[in-house]
């Protein structure tokens, strides 16, 4: 017959076997709703991302095309600058030779009164509408070359303008930076919690440890995707167009000033000085825009790449 001591100890030992089951067992679920917390966690971290990705892609698509029109402006403002000028000196060359002419001949008037033509009679007020007539068309010439370029010029700037926000834009992107390390940080929770289920057979059908290991398998490439070099690139884009943008602007005051009757009726260094600064400007515009046309671009294919990633990371979910 069991003594009231023995039946103490046996009651007690099998409350220590009770305890140690259900502790074993509340392990069990833990560890299994620590992989569900773990799974939910990581879904939340990285999802969104490949939203934001290829939003910045087309941005950068956006963007590239604007500082293309950009270049565009700026070499056609640099050629008709370029054009213009060689209408000026044709002027100033006309000029010339009317003044000197008419040193030449201010000893022998009487030469001036008798030129003959091909019909033999006097042509010197023909020669004379002629003349005026052909230098007006030089000048309306001149002046039509120095509206094209301003309004070249116009364009240039203002796209360049765009460009430069756009780009600012795109280089600010600490929020998508801080979620993609987050999503990276999340895989190593699902990892471990993975491991203590499998270690527990708390999942005893692997429904839950499948969709872990495909997570891990998808998402554990989120490390590639590094925006450092995205954001370099979208700084030196930025930076570019706000050249292109300044000498833009400038270089459409400066046109425009040129092209006034004050100035082509007065100081011709003047007039040359401001056509030639202008001239000078657009080539700046089309280099500057032309290295954010670069930046922008080369954006595009790695950004591509790496929303296919987070796509891909998205979907295991």
């Amino acid at each position: 017959m069991m003594s009231v001591q023995n039946f103490k100890s046996f009651l007690f030992t099998g409350f220590l076997v009770c305890v140690i089951n259900a502790s074993a067992r509340c392990d069990e679920i833990n560890s299994y709703d620590n992989l569900v917390a773990a799974l939910n966690n990581a879904q939340s971290a990285c999802v969104g991302i490949s939203d934001k990705l290829s939003d910045l892609k087309r941005m950068a698509g956006i963007n590239t095309a604007v500082t293309a029109v950009g270049t565009v402006g700026g070499a056609v403002a640099l050629g008709t600058g370029i054009a213009k000028a060689r209408v000026d000196k044709e002027i100033e060359d006309r000029l010339q030779e009317v003044v000197t002419g008419n040193y030449s001949r201010a000893g022998d008037q009487s030469g001036l009164q008798n030129i003959p033509t091909l019909s033999g009679t006097s042509s010197t007020g023909d020669n004379q509408t002629k003349t005026q007539k052909a230098d007006n068309e030089l000048e309306n010439k001149s002046k039509t070359l120095g509206h094209v370029r301003t309004g070249a010029m116009a364009v240039a700037g203002a796209s360049n303008v765009v460009g430069a926000v756009i780009a600012s834009k795109n280089s600010s992107q600490d929020d998508l930076v801080t979620q993609i390390a987050k999503c990276s940080e999340t895989m190593n929770e699902v990892t471990a919690a993975q491991m203590q289920v499998r270690a527990d057979g708390s999942d005893p059908d692997g429904t839950l440890l499948q969709k872990a290991d495909n997570v891990i398998l998808k998402c554990k490439m989120i490390d590639k995707v590094d925006l450092s070099d995205v954001i370099k690139k979208a700084k030196g884009a930025m930076i570019s167009s706000t050249v292109g943008a300044a000498t833009g602007v400038v270089g459409t005051v400066l046109s425009v000033l040129a092209n006034t009757k004050k100035v082509r009726d007065g100081d011709d260094q003047t007039e040359k000085n401001l056509n030639t600064a202008s001239n000078v400007l657009a080539g700046t515009t089309t280099v500057a825009s032309g290295v954010a046309v670069f930046f922008n671009a080369t954006q595009i294919g790695t950004v591509k790449q790496m929303a296919a990633i987070a796509e891909d990371c998205e979907g295991a979910f």
